[in-house]
């Protein structure tokens, strides 16, 4: 099992590895501390919210307005457990912690596979998703504090990952309407309220996924 699920990961660790090493690098050149860097991947564990934080934390910002915009940037994380209730482990702990890591490759990840992993191997695939990320952060961590090196252009890794996970999805589910949905929706958005456009495709896609979303019978429910 443990073959298996390392195999599972490395589309992940594709995405993970560089783009944590971005993370790393920039944390350290904005004046933070290596281990502040990788307390950060084993306890926020959230990419987006961990690029915004270095120039918040640069700014001297306080706490809760970190946390405030954590939880902003995080909030889509809800529907993709609210999707997986009766997929979560048993074990209290192994739930908590799949609960936590359940980060978008994860998710996408899980609900791509065929057959879907068991709860535990869900919980042990997120576990090793987060040891990629904790590693390419460390790897960062250290070029930064060592070599007048650049890693500009490595950020990319993180929209080709999201690529590759978009064609497996359509692979998996042969449904081409939310590859229509997700760029005209931004597309719209972009032209309309540019500063909230992210927000806003976000928004119209989750409504037309309810709305799109197959309709269970009574009886079935």
């Amino acid at each position: 099992m443990r073959v298996s699920t390392l195999s599972m990961s490395l589309p992940v660790a594709m995405g993970y590895v560089p783009l944590g090493m971005v993370f790393g690098f920039l944390f350290v050149q904005a004046g933070g501390a290596w281990y502040l860097a990788l307390a950060a991947s084993l306890v926020v564990y959230a990419g987006a919210s961990q690029f915004a934080m270095i120039p918040m934390l640069a700014a001297g910002l306080p706490v809760a307005s970190l946390a405030l915009a954590a939880l902003v940037i995080n909030l889509r994380h809800a529907f993709y457990g609210l999707s997986l209730l009766n997929d979560q482990p048993k074990n209290p702990l192994a739930r908590l912690y799949f609960i936590f890591a359940l980060t978008d490759e994860t998710y996408s990840l899980v609900t791509t596979l065929t057959p879907r992993p068991t709860p535990n191997q869900m919980a042990l695939l997120a576990g090793v998703n987060q040891c990629w990320w904790v590693f390419g952060t460390l790897l960062g961590a250290w070029l930064g504090a060592q070599l007048p090196v650049s890693l500009v252009g490595l950020e990319f890794a993180l929209a080709a990952l999201f690529g590759v996970l978009a064609v497996e999805q359509w692979r998996a589910t042969r449904a081409l309407l939310p590859l229509v949905i997700a760029p005209v929706s931004y597309v719209i958005t972009l032209w309309w309220w540019p500063e909230q456009a992210l927000l806003l495709a976000m928004a119209i896609c989750l409504v037309a996924s309810i709305i799109g979303s197959p309709r269970v019978s009574r009886g079935a429910a």
